[in-house]
């Protein structure tokens, strides 16, 4: 499922990265990678903040959708 309809405060497994090569790439810079461990922290009009990697990263509903858990 998408990130975006996930549970605040479950921990999950990020599954696969979705879009063009450019979202993949900025996606990946960020720490967004299959394997990789996120929790949603707050949400905010479909805008989330994330915990990834002991950091907290603010994603908008359109990156938060092409992440799959």
């Amino acid at each position: 499922m998408p990130l975006i309809l996930a549970i605040k405060g479950n921990e999950l497994n990020i599954k696969k990265i979705t879009g063009n090569d450019e979202t993949k790439r900025f996606l990946n810079s960020l720490g967004f990678v299959a394997g990789e461990t996120v929790k949603i922290i707050s949400e905010l009009g479909g805008n989330l903040i994330i915990n990834i990697k002991d950091s907290r990263i603010a994603l908008n509903k359109g990156m938060a959708s092409r992440i799959i858990v």
